[in-house]
Parts: C-alpha cells; sequence; structure tokens
C-alpha cells in the first residue's frame, strides 16, 4: 500500500493486471462468494416454487372481496417465511457468518450462552409471549365473525365490510407484536468455533489473492489473525444494549479501537501486513452490488429516483464548490470526498471517490470517521424529528433514505418509523448506491482534465481508465447480473431466492469485509497525520453545512415528489 495514499499509480495498463491487481481480485473473491451463494440456492427453485404456488391462489381469490380478507393476509404472511435461507446449507452457512450477539452486563453472552442461561432468561419473556399469543387468538377470532356477517350480506353492506377490514387490521397488528414478543426468546449458541472457522475461511480467500499480488502470504495471515481478532472485539463492543441503542455500532467502536492501538502502544508490525483496508473494503462492495436490484428501483417509482439521482449530485456538486470558494480548503480531495461521503452514500461512495481522485489515505479516513460519527447522530435523532413533525412513514422514509449515509443506519432509524418507512428507506438508499460508480467516473474524468491536468497536455480516454477504480466495475457487473436474474425467475422466486437466499450469503461476507477495513482504516491511522487536516475546523464545517442542505433539499424534494407531484405512489407504498 502506497504511505501517500490509497490508490497507486497503475502505469500502463497490462493483461496481467487482471491477476496482479488488487482491484481485479476484489472483483474475483467477490464473484466467487455471489456465484457460490447463487449455485447453492439455484437447484431449489422448483421446490420453492411449487411452496409458492398455492398460497398464491389463495390470494389471488381473497383479492376479488372487498377488503383484505384474514385469509389473504395469512396467505401473504406464509409466503413472506418461504426464504432460502431456510435450505439446510444456506442456513448452515449463514450460522458461520452471524456476528456476535446482543448483551447487557456479560460480554461472553455475546459469543456463548448456554440451555440453561437460555431457560432462565426465556421464564421472564415467556408470560408476555404468552399473553400474545392469547391476545392475537382472540382477535383473529373477532376477525372471523366480523368477515363471516360480511359474507352473509354477500359483501354488499359497506359498514360490514369497513367493520371485517378493521378486525382484520387489528389482528394483523397483533400478530406481528407476537412475532416480535417470540423473537425475544433465547436458543443455546456457542458462537467461537464458527467465528475461528469464518476468520479461517477468510484468510485463505484474501491470500490467494495476496499470493498472486506478490505479497508475503504467511505474513499476511499472521496479520490478518490480528485484525480479525480486533474485529471480533469491536463487534462484540457494539453488541452492548445501551451503546447499540445510541447508534454506537461496532463499526465506530472498529474504528475508536484502532485508533486507540495505533496512536498508543503503536500498531505491532506483524498485525500491518493483515491492515488492507482497500483490499477489504473494495471487495465488500463488489459485494453490495449485488443486493442493488433494479426491480426494486423500479417498484418504488420516479419519486425514489427523483429523491435519490437528482439531490445527490445537486448536494455533492454544491457543497465542493462550498470547500473550494467559501471555505478555500487547502484540499481539493479532501474536499471531494467528504461532498462523495455525505451526499452519496458514506464508507462506500468516499472509498470509491477517493480511489478516483487518489486522496491520502489520511483523508479518506477523515471522511471515514465523520461520516460514521454524523450517522450514529442522524439515526437517533432524525426519526424523533420525523415523528415530532407528524411526517407519513413515506415522507419520512424518503427522508431518512436520502440523508444517513450507512445502508445499516438508515434501515435501523427507518423501523423506528414502522415497516413501510423502513422499506422506502431502505430502497431509496439502494437506488442511491447506484451512483457509487458514477459518481467515481465522473470523479476520475473531471481529475484528469482539471485537478492533475499538466498545461498543454491532453487527457486521453486510457488516463481516465488509469484513474477510474476497476473494482467499480465489478459492483456495477453484480447489479446488472443479480437484477437481470431477479427479472427472469419473477418476483416471489426473486424474493425467496436472491434477497432471502444468495444475499443473506454474500450480506454476511459483505459486513464483515466492512468491519475489517474499519479496524484497518483505525489501526493505519497516526493522530499526528490527522491533525493537520482539521485546521480552522473546515472539514466539520463542510460536513455540517453539507448534511444540512442535504437534509433541507431531500425532504423538499421527498415532499414535492411523494405528496405533491405523486400522491398515488405514497397510497400504493
Amino acid at each position: 500500500m502506497s504511505q501517500e495514499g490509497y490508490v497507486v499509480d497503475r502505469g500502463e495498463s497490462k493483461i496481467s493486471d487482471l491477476w496482479t491487481k488488487e482491484d481485479y481480485w476484489a472483483i474475483w473473491v467477490g464473484f466467487f462468494i455471489l456465484a457460490v451463494a447463487t449455485f447453492l440456492v439455484l437447484p431449489l427453485k422448483g421446490e420453492f416454487a411449487q411452496k409458492i404456488e398455492p398460497y398464491n391462489e389463495i390470494i389471488a381469490v381473497e383479492k376479488a372481496k372487498p377488503f383484505e380478507s384474514l385469509a389473504l393476509v395469512e396467505a401473504m404472511l406464509a409466503k413472506k417465511k418461504i426464504v432460502g435461507s431456510s435450505a439446510p446449507a444456506i442456513k448452515e452457512i449463514a450460522s458461520y457468518l452471524a456476528t456476535p450477539k446482543k448483551w447487557s452486563n456479560n460480554p461472553l453472552q455475546s459469543m456463548i450462552m448456554t440451555q440453561a442461561e437460555a431457560d432462565v432468561l426465556n421464564a421472564s419473556i415467556m408470560p408476555d409471549v404468552e399473553q400474545a399469543k392469547a391476545n392475537t387468538a382472540e382477535a383473529r377470532a373477532l376477525a372471523i365473525d366480523a368477515e363471516n356477517a360480511a359474507a352473509s350480506a354477500n359483501y354488499a353492506d359497506t359498514s360490514l365490510n369497513a367493520q371485517a377490514e378493521s378486525a382484520v387490521a387489528a389482528w394483523a397488528v397483533l400478530k406481528t407484536k407476537e412475532g416480535k414478543a417470540s423473537k425475544k426468546l433465547a436458543k443455546p449458541y456457542n458462537l467461537v468455533f464458527k467465528m475461528l472457522a469464518l476468520g479461517v475461511v477468510i484468510a485463505v480467500i484474501m491470500s490467494i489473492g495476496t499470493a498472486f499480488m506478490g505479497r508475503p502470504v504467511a505474513k499476511f495471515i499472521v496479520g490478518f489473525c490480528g485484525v480479525f481478532a480486533l474485529c471480533i472485539v469491536a463487534n462484540i463492543l457494539g453488541k452492548q444494549t445501551n451503546m447499540s441503542y445510541y447508534g454506537i455500532n461496532a463499526e465506530i467502536w472498529a474504528i475508536v479501537l484502532g485508533m486507540l492501538i495505533a496512536n498508543t502502544v503503536g500498531t505491532p508490525k506483524w498485525v500491518l501486513e493483515g491492515v488492507q483496508v482497500e483490499y477489504y473494503i473494495k471487495t465488500g462492495l463488489v459485494l453490495l452490488g449485488g443486493e442493488v436490484l433494479f426491480n426494486k428501483i423500479v417498484a418504488i417509482g420516479l419519486p425514489g429516483i427523483f429523491v435519490a439521482w437528482v439531490v445527490t449530485p445537486i448536494v455533492l456538486i454544491t457543497t465542493y464548490i462550498f470547500g473550494q470558494k467559501v471555505l478555500k480548503m487547502p484540499s481539493k480531495t479532501l474536499n471531494i470526498v467528504i461532498s462523495a461521503d455525505m451526499s452519496v452514500c458514506g464508507t462506500s461512495a468516499a472509498i470509491a471517490t477517493a480511489a478516483a481522485c487518489r486522496a491520502k489515505k489520511e483523508e479518506l479516513t477523515l471522511s471515514v470517521g465523520l461520516s460514521l460519527t454524523f450517522t450514529a447522530i442522524m439515526m437517533i435523532v432524525l426519526p424523533a424529528v420525523i415523528k415530532y413533525m407528524g411526517l407519513s412513514e413515506v415522507l419520512g422514509g424518503a427522508w431518512i433514505g436520502g440523508t444517513i449515509d450507512s445502508t445499516g443506519a438508515v434501515a435501523a432509524a427507518g423501523a423506528f418509523l414502522g415497516p413501510t418507512a423502513m422499506q422506502v428507506a431502505a430502497t431509496i438508499k439502494m437506488i442511491q448506491n447506484v451512483l457509487i460508480g458514477v459518481t467515481a467516473f465522473f470523479v476520475a474524468v473531471y481529475w484528469c482534465a482539471k485537478v492533475d491536468c499538466v498545461e498543454g497536455a491532453k487527457v486521453g480516454p486510457m488516463e481516465i481508465w488509469h484513474r477510474f477504480p476497476k473494482f467499480v466495475l465489478g459492483f456495477l457487473s453484480a447489479s446488472i447480473i443479480f437484477s437481470w436474474f431477479s427479472a427472469a425467475i419473477g418476483p416471489d422466486l426473486s424474493y425467496t431466492l436472491i434477497d432471502k437466499g444468495a444475499i443473506t450469503v454474500s450480506k454476511g461476507f459483505r459486513g464483515w469485509f466492512f468491519a475489517l477495513s474499519f479496524i484497518s482504516i483505525g489501526l493505519a491511522t497516526n493522530f499526528r497525520e490527522l491533525a493537520g487536516y482539521f485546521k480552522g475546523g473546515k472539514p466539520i464545517i463542510l460536513y455540517v453545512v453539507g448534511q444540512s442542505f442535504n437534509l433541507a433539499l431531500t425532504l423538499a424534494m421527498a415532499y414535492v415528489m411523494f405528496v405533491l407531484v405523486f400522491p398515488e405512489a405514497t397510497a400504493n407504498l
């Protein structure tokens, strides 16, 4: 890795780059994981189609009624439970990818829970579960009575239809509460062996690319062990219930833990070979591409696309100009990386943009640190503000999806408002993720033509190609391939086999790769080198002003699109 920045001058492109360069190995590793996950679920296509069909028949019949009947809702809920992750192979792999569990007082419970401990915990939870089941059963009986009354009038009595619809809706709410209560029931687990096995698997996979890139494999594996161990510690700290509630998650702990070590005792030399920030994060971003499905973009329609694809470039360009013209930031690379991080989608966009403009590692670290800090604050504050303002779930979800940086934080913040808000927020963030590649491309073009250009020299396509981060091609290819596959098999099987099947595996690996990169960023960060970039507080001012503008413009665009121009879209979500 370059000591000056995260991107090394690649020189002339050669065919050997395909097996000797980091960007390409990120693609190959990501594609390998996606391919394995896909081939695990493909043989299940016929089996799951047979399971889904009876429920589709019930849904088709029940939709003819003037309200959502009990049978319709039950069929939809049952169909939603038919998931690829329930297949033995996927379920087993997912268990090895699991992160430490939540804990309150004893950190050991994040890794191990005995049957006796589970029994003690469940003894206090079971009364609530039983009560929730009783409430649901009672509501179901009332819904059946109301439906029978409406049916006896041949569904011609609007008041009886309304009563039946209300009764079914009340049952659905209690059914959801029952599900949440049941999920609190604990099962015994021991994650120690599985995490050790996961560490071995990732080390082996990544060491293949390490060997081809000419790096010392043995030293990488030894260093990786140290990085992975710290990654587990950060995950344990991030799962403490109070910390987790206030948004101080594993990502923040990873950065902090790494920085504390690097700036106190110093990062041990044997660990440094495992500190491969780009290798981890680029591989994770290729995996992220498989999660960006075009059918989800189409499902939310033009309102979501406007919120994500119109606001984002406006905020990015405006923030960059503000940094240069008003704040007069001396580093253009720091300016654009912070602008992309804050306006597009956080760390992922920062990494791609830093590669395109060849930002220094300290600048990327500063940008990521700001992003994680403000994300933790916003995921708690923004839902509270939305509730105070009385915004609808759709409008609130759109606001969250367009402004909070991290995909995980977006889903968590949306969940505070409700399931619809979470769906809208996550979908808009997914649409925004598409701009990672677009942003990297245009930043590469601009930097070649305007920032790093030599007077009198012409900027050709090859120079832009050298500058463009190649792993972004893997991200885009994964998105296109999985989107095509999703469209080919239809929405039902797409949800079952891709969203809740193959992506379950790839998302698990992605989470660990991101965590490894955050630990590595911390371990490679020197406060003395970082301090100079805080001079005058300009990076913080840039982020706060840019995010404030982002919040205002995103809310305005979401209101115009979802409320004024396309109100029917809001009604259908």
